[in-house]
């Protein structure tokens, strides 16, 4: 365990002392309010309009800023950000718009299922960090109500959009099993559970093949895989994250099915997504030959949770070891000029994409780190 033990002091020390002082003092936006798409990789703002998702991943990801040892004003930050997002994406029916120019002019009402499920985890977080703020509860649940009574699938699940396009996709499905997951624990008596449920549900008939036990992305409306090649896409990263996921709640529900089919996921992630860069790249077909060879930053994360849970849950020193690797393999995005930032694509000869570090990634990296501190300080 002291290679655990180092792997996590070193990224803790890179939360708190150099990836948080640089995303609030350059990646805050002190003028107009919000979070900045992107720092250039000299630290300096990248002045883009400005996507929904963005910013409640940055509330979360200061939200644990202390918890991780940061010493700023971890509250002020998720302040900040909550501030411009209620006053710059919050629509009139409880629902969040896509997208604002930098100064916060609304430039695309359009909804997306995505951002929904990031704005649950921001309110989420909001709540736990300002005094449990029931403003934030009550718009939660107004979010989830209208979601649910304008995008119910008529199966199992929830639509795209109305009318109905497709595909049908498992992606944002599974933030949105995070966030209830998350509101569950701060709000019991509110739908969290039941929705939770439905799409463990909709996981394990649906998406997750039967046969190979790996989760597909894109599907028709009757919950069928995509014809053509994007039926067939498998990402690693995904079978991680979903892991994660279904383990945390199969153990809070008591149920085994959950639990291995998340460790069915990893196994796939790990031996059919990794390769001789120590990386988890983007994507299989679903023969498990490789797709994509592209290795994005976010599924080296996925790759550090999902080790330390099933470590955690079965008591296996083969996913401490595979944490640890996962840990290194994240490592390599962060070895940059300027502390605190990363690269986000690593080509297949080994080399990075040359371009600024994406906000977004931060809410992956902080949610690892989180993770392997809770799981280190319950391991034996």
């Amino acid at each position: 365990m002291s290679a655990v033990h180092e792997s996590l002091a070193r990224l803790k020390h890179w939360a708190a002392e150099e990836a948080f002082p640089i995303w609030w003092s350059k990646g805050a936006d002190h003028e107009n309010g919000g979070f900045y798409e992107k720092l250039a990789q000299d630290g300096t703002p990248v002045v883009l309009p400005k996507r929904a998702r963005v910013q409640p991943r940055q509330i979360y990801s200061f939200g644990k800023a202390a918890a991780l040892g940061w010493k700023g004003d971890a509250a002020g930050a998720v302040q900040h950000g909550l501030d411009f997002y209620l006053t710059k994406y919050r629509r009139g029916d409880g629902l969040f718009r896509t997208l604002v120019a930098p100064d916060g002019k609304a430039l695309d009402e359009g909804i997306a299922f995505y951002d929904q499920a990031f704005a649950l985890l921001g309110l989420h977080t909001a709540f736990v960090t300002l005094n449990q703020d029931r403003t934030y509860l009550d718009m939660a649940r107004q979010l989830m109500a209208e979601w649910v009574k304008t995008r119910k699938h008529p199966v199992i699940g929830f639509e795209e959009a109305v009318p109905r396009v497709v595909p049908l996709c498992s992606n944002p499905h599974m933030h949105l099993f995070e966030s209830c997951q998350a509101w569950f624990e701060s709000d019991p008596q509110g739908p969290w559970a039941d929705i939770a449920d439905e799409i463990a549900r909709l996981a394990v008939t649906y998406f997750i093949d039967a046969k190979s036990g790996a989760l597909r992305e894109f599907f028709d409306g009757n919950w069928q895989p995509m014809p053509g090649e994007s039926g067939r896409i498998v990402e690693p990263g995904h079978q991680l994250e979903w892991a994660w996921l279904l383990m945390r709640w199969g153990t809070k529900r008591g149920d085994d099915k959950l639990i291995a089919a998340a460790l069915r996921l990893i196994e796939i992630g790990e031996t059919f997504g990794t390769d001789d860069r120590n990386v988890v790249f983007f994507s299989l077909f679903d023969d498990f030959t490789p797709h994509d060879k592209r290795a994005r930053l976010w599924a080296q994360t996925e790759r550090l949770k999902a080790h330390c849970l099933a470590a955690e849950l079965t008591g296996e020193t083969a996913h401490w070891d595979k944490a640890v690797k996962a840990a290194e393999g994240l490592e390599l995005y962060l070895d940059v000029p300027v502390a605190g930032l990363w690269r986000d694509v690593l080509k297949p000869d080994g080399s990075f994409v040359e371009e600024p570090a994406p906000a977004s990634s931060f809410y992956h990296i902080v949610c690892a780190i989180a993770e392997f501190d809770r799981a280190a300080a319950k391991a034996p």
